[in-house]
């Protein structure tokens, strides 16, 4: 017997259905936002995720050698397959310019609850601008997102790299220095920096200055500390617009401070953000991203970029821990022949109820009367179609209502408006 690969699954036709509702409502709200969808391959050369990455993410791909012994991998996130996309063809483009796309990825990681080796991913870029609005309509387009699937219980987390590395400098924090210290703050290990900063020298009482400042939540003990960096300032002004519009204009109440967001990216500059199911417990985290620089490193004119990704499978495992009620999927109408000579003319009745649009299935079985209606019953059909010799004389068929038992004799050529 055959096993299914560690870390990959297979999804009923009940998941399916879920999954595609939940795909729909994604791709919708990307829509009404003015992004237009694109799609990029599901392999790229190695080269694009490692000079974005780093050699070491090699370790966490599904790497491998074509026929012609170039070196190519399995997807593992779209921003690089994206932006590689944008400067190879796109550069001309009206600005801003707003891309979304959805898609399967693939990373050699430990399957765990709500992280698996091959997951679906959803996300954005937006490309020409980083105002404050700009900045906002991303952040409220996520949340928005999430809240529109049918997620209750989230919360929006918002940083700033510029004005970390400000506070850095302040403490004269060095870059190596610095590199011992992001694995921890993203992690939110604060005790851990505490200690890792007396190594560096630092007093007791500017470490615990820098634990406090991580965990601000008021943006006015931030600003006290980096009032000296121009810079800073400008990114804090920058800050307060970008929540007063989340608070007023998309009406997001649970916006708060976060300076401990570091995404462990080099290539992140300024806002970041990330979007928490709690209900998730520690893989809580479905959506992060914020503004960054990758396009000079793919050999494209500077510009301003930003976007976010959003877990496909976490959100559903959310929806799933809150006990949403996904709406029902069902068959308009299942056709039922009374014996084998009528078979011919329901499968002709089922086809041009199908061309007016109706979901229609019929008995491909020839069970008979009784194990049909006990089958139609199983999948939850609301009304069938009785296809017998009596009433195909007259040149019609019996509808019955499987909820209340009523049946009533409907003409063939009035069938579709009858139904409908």
């Amino acid at each position: 017997m055959f096993q299914i690969p560690r870390g990959t699954r297979d999804f009923t036709p009940e998941e399916m259905q879920k999954r595609r509702y939940v795909e729909e409502k994604i791709r919708s709200t990307f829509q009404q936002f003015g992004y237009k969808e694109i799609q990029t391959p599901t392999f790229e050369t190695l080269e694009l995720f490692t000079a974005k990455s780093g050699e070491a993410i090699i370790d966490e791909l599904y790497a491998f050698k074509d026929k012609g012994g170039r070196d190519l991998a399995l997807r593992p996130e779209l921003t690089a397959p994206v932006i590689r996309f944008y400067v190879d063809k796109l550069q001309m483009e009206s600005k801003p310019l707003k891309l979304f796309y959805f898609g399967n990825c693939f990373r050699y990681d430990r399957p765990q609850k709500g992280r698996y080796r091959e997951f679906m991913q959803a996300g954005c870029e937006l490309i020409g601008t980083d105002t404050p609005e700009g900045i906002a309509e991303l952040i409220g387009l996520a949340y928005t997102i999430l809240k529109s699937v049918g997620l209750k219980d989230l919360k929006l987390f918002i940083g700033n790299l510029n004005i970390l590395s400000s506070i850095f400098k302040t403490f004269n924090i060095s870059k190596e220095q610095q590199k011992k210290l992001t694995p921890l703050i993203d992690k939110s290990m604060f005790n851990d920096v505490v200690l890792c900063l007396k190594d560096f020298g630092i007093s007791e009482k500017d470490a615990q200055k820098f634990k406090e400042v991580l965990q601000a939540s008021d943006l006015k003990i931030i600003l006290e500390l980096t009032e000296k960096d121009e810079q800073a300032k400008n990114e804090m002004m920058k800050l307060k617009q970008i929540f007063e519009l989340l608070k007023n204009v998309f009406e997001i109440k649970t916006c708060e401070i976060k300076m401990s967001i570091v995404r462990g990216l080099d290539y992140y500059k300024g806002v970041v953000f990330e979007i928490d199911a709690p209900t998730l417990g520690a893989e809580k985290q479905l959506c992060g991203g914020g503004a960054y620089e990758l396009i000079p490193l793919f050999g494209g004119r500077e510009t301003p970029t930003s976007g976010f990704a959003i877990g496909f499978d976490r959100t559903i495992l959310a929806l799933d821990v809150e006990e949403y009620n996904y709406p029902s999927l069902k068959l308009d109408f299942y056709v039922i022949p009374v014996n084998e000579e009528m078979i011919s003319k329901s499968l002709e009745i089922t086809q041009n109820l199908r061309k007016n649009g109706l979901s229609v299935d019929m008995d491909l079985l020839k069970r008979g009367m009784s194990k049909s209606l006990k089958y139609a019953s199983s999948i939850n059909v609301d009304k069938i179609i009785i296809v017998g010799q009596k009433e195909l004389v007259d040149e019609s068929v019996t509808i019955r209502d499987m909820k209340t038992g009523a049946q009533e004799l409907v003409k063939i050529k009035d069938l579709y408006q009858n139904l409908r």
